[in-house]
């Protein structure tokens, strides 16, 4: 294996996914098929020659064949006249095909190694590579591995072809690998990714075993949880009820009553200390007052935002700010919408939080579903739990719009605020910009003014934001704001949202913009504004409100490599294995290592 060094290859499996591009093949042929067409080797005498400008053609008898041959070489070189010398007898080696009543055979290679299959890689870095792979992907390498003989049967053919008498003609009919000999590379793909993502996974004693009573906390709450609520909390009791250091995601809907979880969580913990890290101020803000409501008056909850100063309690809230901050002595460290922070800043906190090599307990809230082949893969890494179900059953009609459909959308407009409702008009720029055929806010802004009153606007650098956002809560009837409108902030008198330049956004900020609307089962409005004559992806996304097939639904207009790396920071990509069509082929590669373990 040090041999192969040099091309990143160290270990069997990498060797396996360092396919063969192509494959030169000198079998000689013992007969032809007019139909399709013949790779192989030929004996063949020269009969006769004729030059026609950049085209040189070669009349050839097939000698153990008895056929004619026709050998056609476009852009000849001097040396091809000196090596088809008219009766002279030789191997050629190609493909033959049938063609106006003669074989024919382009660009032939003269060969005297016949009834080889050589190996062909992308590299030409290393001599020999053909006999290093072969002798790499051997029967007995390959028993090693505790892969179902039916892959590992595919995989040697790949590597030694003459073994499968099927395998090369389709090879090369596919342009590539195919069928189950692809599926087979994808299994070791992933099955290999998943074994090195288990490696990354480190098991810390936990600085507390947290076991405390939450159940009296749920059973004091006016309302009830969800199935999905208690499925979760049930296992996160479970996950801190330990030794060692629980790392876990809980992924739900927009929507789907995270906010409870963390407060019984947070009562889990206690007496122990629990800290939550929230991506804005506004964020933070409404979690303490849910907090302050809803947590047992002996449970103290702090507010550390911009320059406040941390005080000693028993559930403290945070910003980015905290990263700044003198904090310890916290058993429990929850993250929310966990993909607004770097990884190194959790693990900044973490390391802030860690006692003598013990590690606090850490829960990654996100209100931004994954596919679920992503979710498969990453479970190797960190446990997940699923929220899938909402508190209230939302009823949103999304619609896509145009110029033409402005005036019907004012009078919406009109209607819902005599209803006494809320609404949010998001646009995509907030100056003026040559470059996007939408208006900015600073463009909209004064037509809304004009035009209506208690009009508020804000945007994601306005240093007085939260302050705009909680007086539109009160008194507002027109928010006008981009996108900094969908990070968790609840507006209960919301009913309609309106998203200017709809096509310019991706499905995960369109549908936490949607979420937005009807947070309390209310009817709820979502208008996708667009100039785009083509809106096959946008028609898709107002088929459902489910965050959950809006992830899948994502793989269908994004390249698979795009989503693993805004899912993981480190960018991973795969060569052969496909997150949108192949989770039975992961869930196998899953099964498969969990044997492993037991």
């Amino acid at each position: 294996m040090n041999r192969l060094a040099k091309i990143g290859i160290n270990n069997l499996f990498e060797a396996i996914l360092y396919t063969p591009k192509s494959y030169t093949n000198t079998t000689i042929l013992k007969s032809l098929n007019k139909y399709s067409t013949n790779e192989g080797a030929v004996k063949i005498i020269i009969n006769s020659k004729a030059g026609f400008g950049k085209t040189l053609k070669f009349q050839a008898y097939m000698l153990d064949l008895d056929e004619n041959l026709e050998i056609i070489i476009f852009n000849p070189k001097p040396y091809h006249n000196k090596i088809f010398i008219q009766n002279k007898e030789m191997y050629i080696f190609g493909k033959f095909e049938y063609k106006y009543g003669i074989y024919t055979i382009v660009q032939p290679r003269i060969t005297t190694n016949i009834n080889q299959i050589t190996l062909n890689f992308a590299t030409t870095r290393i001599k020999n590579l053909n006999n290093i792979f072969r002798e790499i992907i051997s029967q007995e390498n390959l028993n090693t591995l505790n892969f179902d003989d039916e892959i590992k049967k595919s995989i040697f053919s790949i590597f030694h072809p003459e073994s499968d008498i099927f395998y090369l003609d389709e090879f090369n009919k596919n342009n590539g690998l195919f069928g189950k000999y692809l599926e087979a590379i994808k299994f070791v793909e992933i099955y290999y990714y998943m074994s090195e993502l288990r490696k990354k996974r480190y098991f810390f004693e936990a600085t507390s075993i947290l076991n405390g009573d939450y159940k009296s906390f749920i059973k004091s709450l006016p309302f009830s949880l969800t199935n999905g609520q208690e499925k979760c909390i049930d296992y996160l009791s479970k996950k801190l009820d330990s030794k060692i250091a629980t790392r876990c995601v809980v992924m739900g809907d927009v929507g789907c009553g995270k906010t409870i979880v963390i407060l019984s969580c947070v009562m889990m913990a206690y007496p122990k200390k629990s800290i939550l890290l929230a991506p804005t101020t506004i964020l933070a803000s409404q979690i303490y007052n849910e907090a302050i409501k809803f947590l047992p008056k002996n449970i103290s909850v702090g507010l550390a935002i911009k320059d406040n100063q941390i005080v000693d309690c028993d559930f403290l809230i945070g910003t980015h700010s905290l990263l700044y901050k003198d904090i310890s002595s916290f058993s429990l460290f929850m993250t929310d919408e966990q993909h607004r922070f770097g990884t190194n800043q959790r693990m900044t906190i973490e390391k802030m939080l860690e006692i003598d090599g013990k590690k606090p307990h850490s829960i990654q809230f996100s209100a931004t579903p994954i596919p679920r082949t992503m979710a498969l893969i990453e479970s190797n890494i960190v446990d997940f739990c699923t929220i899938k179900d909402l508190p209230f059953k939302k009823d949103i009609t999304s619609k896509i719009i145009t110029k033409d459909d402005f005036s019907t959308l004012i009078a919406h407009i009109k209607e819902e605020i005599k209803k006494h409702m809320q609404i949010a008009i998001i646009y995509p720029l907030v100056e003026q910009s040559n470059t996007i055929a939408y208006q900015s806010i600073e463009e909209g802004l004064p037509f809304w003014q004009k035009n209506f009153k208690n009009v508020y606007s804000t945007h994601g650098k306005d240093k007085n934001k939260e302050e705009i956002i909680d007086s539109f809560r009160d008194n507002g009837d027109i928010l006008i704001a981009t996108t900094l409108f969908e990070v968790g902030i609840s507006l209960p008198r919301l009913s309609t949202i309106i998203i200017v330049g709809a096509e310019r956004l991706g499905f995960a900020t369109l549908h936490q913009l949607r979420g937005r609307v009807s947070r309390n089962g209310a009817k709820g409005f979502c208008f996708l504004y667009t100039n785009e004559a083509k809106r096959a992806r946008l028609n898709d996304f107002i088929k459902t409100n489910n965050g959950f097939e809006i992830a899948e639904l994502d793989l269908k207009y994004r390249n698979s490599g795009d989503i693993l790396k805004g899912i993981r920071q480190s960018g991973m990509q795969f060569k052969y294995f496909d997150i949108a069509t192949d989770k039975e082929i992961a869930n196998n590669a899953k099964n498969l290592l969990n044997e492993g373990t037991k």
